[in-house]
C-alpha cells in the first residue's frame, strides 16, 4: 500500500511539475474562481507581457512595465489584483485602486474586472467624469474593494467626503501611466500617492517612460522590477535602414516619388512628421494626387482616429501619417516600411519607430529623410548603434568604376555600415514641378503650408540640440554621391548628366566676380590698372594663406588626416594662423583639467546597474517624445517656475505644479475648484445614508450594519419608498477591531475609570457606582 501511495504521489507531483512549465496560466497556482473566469473569457495561453509580470506581481513586488496598446496590460494586473483579493470583506475598505487617463479606458477596465472576476463576490466602484456623484456616493456606501477612477473625479470625491481615507489602499495601478502625465494629471497623482499607506503594492503600465514618469516613479515605487517589451533596445536584423540626404523644401517631392515609384503598392507604410499641421498637409496632398492614407495626430478626435487606425489595420489604406505622440499606442502587426520625413531629435524615439517593422520574423525597410540641419543627429543616432557610416560612392566613380563601386558598397553594407546618399536630381526636380503645381492651384493646401512653416520653425526651437562632437563631425562629412537604391534605376547617360551638374555644383571660380569684370573690362577698352582691380589683389594678398589652408584640408583624404594630424599642426605654425595672435591661458606643464583622461574608458568599465538597481534601469528606458502641437511644445519648455510664496525656482512636472494649487483637472481637460461643495452632505440628509471608510477613524459598530452601508437596519429609502435589501449576517458584529477602534475603546475605558475615581473621592459608595451606567 506504501508503495502505491507513493506511486500516486509521484505521478501528482509530475502532473504538477508538467503545469509548472508549460508556462500556461495553470503554472501560476490562480484560485479556482479566477481562473474559471479566464478560461470563461477563453484566455488561454498568457501573452508575453502577461507571462513576464503576474508571477512578479503575484510576488508582490513593485512593477513598471512597458509595452504597447493591445499587448495584454489590463489582464495582467487584474488577474493578480483579483487572485489576491478573492472574496468580499466589508471591514477591510477599499483595497485596489487603479487610476485611467479616460473615461472611456475606466469603463473598458470595469468590463474586464468584472468579466475575470466572475466567480468572485468582489464589489467594484467607478468614479470617473460624466456620471452624477450621487450614484458614486451609493457605490462608495456599499463598501467597495475595487475603485476604478479617473484622477479628477477621485481626487473630486477625497475632497468632497470628509474623513475618506485610501490608507486600506494595498494594490495600487496607474494604466496607461504616460497617457496621464501627457494630459497633465502630474498633481493629482503626486496628491493620490499622499493619500495612500505605505503597505501597498503599486503597478506602473506604460508604453513610454517620459522623464517625468521616472522620476514619479522613483518616488512612488520601491525598488521596481522593471519589464520591457516595447523593443527599444535594439534593432530587428531583418529591418534594412535607408538613408536620404535632401534639402527641406524637397521632401515633399522625395516622399510621394518614395510612394509613387519606389514602395510597392501592396506593402504598408508608416509615415512619421513632427507636427499635427504636416500631417492635414501630406494627407490634402496625397488626395490631391490621387492616393488614401489614414492619419493620426495628438488633438484628434479619438473616435476619429479609430476609424482611421482600423481602416490601416484592415488594409484598406496602405499609408498611416502620424506623429510621435499619437503613434505611442498604435500596433501594427504586419507593417512593411517606415518613413522617417522629419528625422527625431533622439536615438531612441528613432529606434521606437522603426521598431514597429520587421517583427516576428518580418523583413522591413526604414527611409529616413536627413536634411544639412540632421547630420548631427545622424551621426549621434550612429553613435548610440554602435555602426560606421559613408557617404554613398559620387556619380563621378560611379563612371570611371561601376561594378568596382558597387561590389564595395554591397560589401559595406553586409558588414553592418550605413550608407547614405541623394535622390535622382533629375526626378526630383520633375516631382517639385508638379507638387508646385498642386499647391498653387490650392488655397487650402496655401494656407497649411504657411502653418506647416510656423509649426516647424517652433518645433526646431523645442528640439533637445545633438552632441557637439556630432556638430563638429558633421562639418566634416561629404555630401555623399547618389544613393545606392537608385544606381540601377538610371541609365548612362543620365548618370553622366548627374555627374556633370554635381561637378557644376562644386565648381569655385579663382576669381571673385569684381576680378572678372575687371579683366573684362580691362581686355575690352584697354585701359589702365582699376580701382577695384587693385583692391582685390591687395585683399587676396592678404587671406590667401588662410584660403590655402582651408583648400589643403578640403583636398586631404579622411583616412590620412588623423595619420598627418601632427605633421599639420606643424605646418600650421610655420603658415598664417588665424590664431598665431591668440595665447592660449592654459600652462601645459601645470594645468589640470577638469575632466580625467581616462573619462570615457571608465564610463564604460563602470558598472551601470547593480544587482537590484531599479533607478539606473528606468533612466536607460527613459523616452521624450516631442509634443506634436504648439501647447504641448510650450509646455516642454517650461522647465522651472518661480514660486512667489517659497521664494525660489521650483520644478514642473509636465508644466504643472508638483504641489497642491487648489484646483482639479478633469477628464475633459478643464481646471475646477477642490474646494468642498457640501453635496455629500445633502446627499447623506436625502438618502439617510453613509459612507464609512476603516481607514478614516470612524467606529463602523455604532452603525445599524457593519461598514454603514445603511443607518438603520437594512432598509434603503428612495422618494420615500422604503426598499429591504437581503444581506447576510448583517446583524453579527465582527470580531476583527481596527487600531481606531481599540484606541477610542481604551479612551472611553480610561474616561470610565476616572469618572470611578472623582465620584469615589466625594464619599459616594462604591456599590452604587458599579451599578450605574458605566459599570459592567
Amino acid at each position: 500500500m506504501v508503495g502505491v501511495s507513493s506511486k500516486g504521489e509521484l505521478k501528482r507531483r509530475k502532473k504538477e511539475m508538467k503545469k509548472a512549465k508549460s508556462g500556461g496560466f495553470e503554472s501560476l497556482g490562480l484560485s479556482p474562481e479566477i481562473f474559471r473566469g479566464i478560461k470563461r473569457k477563453g484566455y488561454r495561453v498568457p501573452t508575453p507581457i502577461q507571462r513576464k509580470t503576474m508571477p512578479l506581481i503575484l510576488s508582490g513586488v513593485d512593477v513598471v512595465a512597458m509595452a504597447r496598446t493591445g499587448s495584454g496590460k489590463t489582464a495582467a494586473f487584474l488577474v493578480p489584483m483579483l487572485d489576491k483579493l478573492r472574496q468580499h470583506v466589508p471591514q477591510a475598505g477599499v483595497r485596489a485602486l487603479i487610476l485611467s487617463p479616460t473615461r472611456d479606458l475606466a469603463l473598458q477596465t470595469l468590463k474586464f474586472t468584472k468579466e475575470l472576476g466572475k466567480y468572485t463576490d468582489l464589489r467594484t466602484s467607478l468614479l470617473v467624469g460624466g456620471d452624477s456623484m450621487e450614484s458614486q456616493f451609493e457605490e462608495l456606501a456599499q463598501n467597495p474593494d475595487i475603485i476604478i477612477a479617473t484622477p479628477g473625479r477621485l481626487m473630486h470625491h477625497l475632497a468632497e467626503i470628509e474623513g475618506m481615507s485610501l490608507k486600506t489602499v494595498e494594490y495600487v495601478v496607474f494604466d496607461e501611466a504616460d497617457s496621464l502625465f501627457g494630459m497633465g494629471f502630474a498633481e493629482q497623482l503626486h496628491n493620490i500617492l499622499a493619500h495612500l499607506g505605505e503597505n501597498r503594492q503599486t503597478l506602473l503600465f506604460s508604453a513610454t517612460l517620459p522623464s517625468a514618469l521616472a522620476e514619479f516613479a522613483k518616488a512612488g515605487l520601491r525598488d521596481p522590477q522593471l519589464v520591457r517589451l516595447d523593443l527599444e533596445t535594439k534593432i530587428s536584423p531583418d529591418l534594412k535602414l535607408t538613408f536620404f540626404s535632401l534639402r527641406q523644401e524637397e521632401k515633399f517631392a522625395a516622399l510621394i516619388f518614395l510612394v509613387r515609384e519606389h514602395i510597392s503598392s501592396d506593402q504598408q507604410t508608416l509615415i512619421f512628421v513632427s507636427t499635427k499641421h504636416h500631417v492635414e498637409f501630406l494627407n490634402t496632398l496625397f488626395k490631391e494626387e490621387g492616393v488614401e492614407a489614414s492619419i493620426s495626430y495628438g488633438d484628434m478626435d479619438q473616435d476619429a482616429r479609430k476609424i482611421h487606425v482600423s481602416r490601416f489595420r484592415s488594409r484598406r489604406t496602405m499609408l498611416l501619417i502620424v506623429t510621435d505622440v499619437a503613434a505611442r499606442g498604435i500596433d501594427i502587426p504586419l507593417l512593411d516600411n517606415v518613413v522617417n520625413w522629419d528625422f527625431p531629435p533622439k536615438p531612441k524615439i528613432f529606434v521606437h519607430r522603426v521598431g514597429r517593422a520587421a517583427r516576428a520574423g518580418r523583413t522591413g525597410t526604414a527611409y529616413s529623410f536627413v536634411t544639412s540641419e540632421d547630420m548631427p543627429y545622424l551621426l549621434d543616432l550612429h553613435l548610440f548603434l554602435s555602426k560606421p557610416i559613408m557617404p554613398a560612392p559620387t556619380e563621378e566613380e560611379l563612371l570611371r568604376d561601376r561594378e568596382g563601386v558597387s561590389s564595395k558598397i554591397d560589401q559595406a553594407v553586409a558588414n553592418g555600415e550605413t550608407v547614405y546618399g541623394h535622390f535622382p536630381q533629375s526626378v526630383i526636380d520633375l516631382v517639385s514641378d508638379r507638387v508646385r503645381e498642386i499647391v498653387d492651384g490650392s488655397a487650402e493646401l496655401q494656407l497649411l503650408r504657411k502653418t506647416c512653416t510656423n509649426a516647424f520653425r517652433l518645433y526646431s526651437r523645442t528640439k533637445p540640440l545633438p552632441s557637439r562632437e556630432s556638430i563638429r563631425r558633421a562639418k566634416e562629412l561629404p555630401c555623399g554621391g547618389l544613393h545606392p537604391i537608385f544606381r540601377d534605376v538610371l541609365e548612362s547617360n543620365e548618370l553622366t548628366a548627374l555627374a556633370f551638374s554635381e561637378r557644376l555644383k562644386a565648381f569655385r571660380p579663382k576669381q571673385t566676380i569684381l576680378e572678372a569684370e575687371a579683366e573684362a573690362a580691362k581686355s575690352k577698352h584697354f585701359q589702365g590698372p582699376s580701382q577695384s582691380l587693385d583692391v582685390m589683389k591687395k585683399k587676396r594678398a592678404v587671406h590667401e594663406g588662410v584660403i590655402n589652408l582651408v583648400q589643403q584640408k578640403q583636398s586631404v583624404p579622411q583616412e590620412s588626416k588623423q595619420e598627418d594630424s601632427s605633421s599639420e599642426d606643424g605646418e600650421r605654425k610655420g603658415s598664417f594662423s588665424l590664431r598665431e595672435n591668440v595665447k592660449s591661458f592654459k600652462d601645459e606643464e601645470y594645468y589640470i583639467s577638469p575632466i580625467p583622461r581616462n573619462l570615457h574608458l571608465e564610463a564604460g568599465l563602470s558598472v551601470k546597474d547593480g544587482g537590484g538597481g531599479g533607478s539606473n534601469r528606468l533612466d536607460a528606458a527613459v523616452l521624450d517624445l516631442v509634443a506634436d502641437d504648439r501647447t504641448g511644445i510650450q509646455k516642454q519648455k517650461a522647465k522651472i517656475h518661480w514660486d512667489k510664496k517659497s521664494k525660489k525656482y521650483i520644478k514642473l512636472n509636465n508644466g504643472q505644479h508638483v504641489t497642491a494649487s487648489g484646483k482639479i483637472k478633469t477628464e475633459g481637460g478643464q481646471r475646477v475648484k477642490a474646494s468642498k461643495t457640501g453635496i455629500y452632505e445633502k446627499w447623506k440628509e436625502r438618502s439617510h445614508m453613509k459612507i464609512s471608510f476603516s481607514g478614516s477613524g470612524e467606529n463602523s459598530s455604532e452603525s445599524g450594519i457593519r461598514g454603514d452601508r445603511w443607518t438603520s437596519g437594512n432598509k434603503r429609502t428612495f422618494n420615500g419608498r422604503t426598499r429591504r435589501w437581503s444581506v447576510p449576517n448583517s446583524n453579527v458584529p465582527s470580531e476583527l477591531k481596527g487600531p481606531e477602534q481599540i484606541r477610542k475603546q481604551r479612551q472611553q475605558k480610561a474616561t470610565r475609570i476616572s469618572q470611578l475615581k472623582s465620584k469615589s473621592s466625594k464619599g459616594k459608595k462604591f456599590g452604587k457606582k458599579r451599578g450605574g451606567k458605566g459599570g459592567r
